[in-house]
């Protein structure tokens, strides 16, 4: 005989979080503890880790909203993005390199972030960077391909921050890489140099 549980119960905070997307954003939420954005309907994401991403917003500076969650930083762009993730690294060179770099798009989710002017409870919990504005405000703002989506002329460009979070992701697994190599070198091994 199999035991009823029942379903987990909301709280008002996770509801007022839910209700204040739908009604600022018009962007779909699911669940309840905790809520999360559904991506690919409003918008997607690029993910990648937080120290790369400041790197990235330091050189592209213009951006859609931006999440930070516990190590990792997530940039909206435009609805449809992640499709076009695979091809665009490829055309800027960067396909067949490990990038610690992805997109959620379609049938995907983010954990939503409180929203502006509340308080995070807790270390980790996905807070706004960059927040969004108005409905009218965010969606023309996100970064889409030149010419393409709804954003017009005015949203920043795609092909631009992508290849931004590229360079800073191989830059950071490089960084990594050297310091493995100088903390894990054999002892009493001489350094060698060309």
């Amino acid at each position: 005989m199999a035991s009823l549980v029942p379903p987990p119960r909301s709280s008002p905070e996770s509801d007022d979080c839910a209700q204040w997307y739908a009604r600022e954003l018009g962007w779909a939420t699911a669940g309840t503890s905790p809520v999360r954005l559904l991506t690919g309907l409003s918008f997607d994401v690029l993910d990648l880790p937080a120290a790369a991403g400041h790197a990235a917003l330091r050189r592209v500076g213009r951006t859609g909203p931006v999440v930070v969650a516990g190590g990792r930083m997530r940039l909206l762009v435009a609805a449809g993005s992640a499709d076009e993730l695979p091809g665009l690294l490829d055309w800027l060179e960067w396909g067949g390199i490990t990038l610690d770099l992805s997109a959620i798009g379609s049938g995907g989710h983010i954990t939503a972030p409180v929203p502006p002017g509340g308080t995070a409870d807790s270390p980790g919990t996905a807070f706004w960077l960059r927040p969004p504005g108005s409905r009218q405000e965010t969606e023309p703002s996100l970064p889409a391909l030149g010419g393409l989506g709804s954003s017009g002329g005015d949203a920043p460009d795609l092909v631009r921050l992508v290849d931004a979070a590229a360079t800073e992701c191989h830059r950071a697994r490089i960084a990594h890489a050297r310091t493995h190599l100088w903390t894990h070198r054999p002892t009493g091994q001489p350094l060698a140099f060309s």
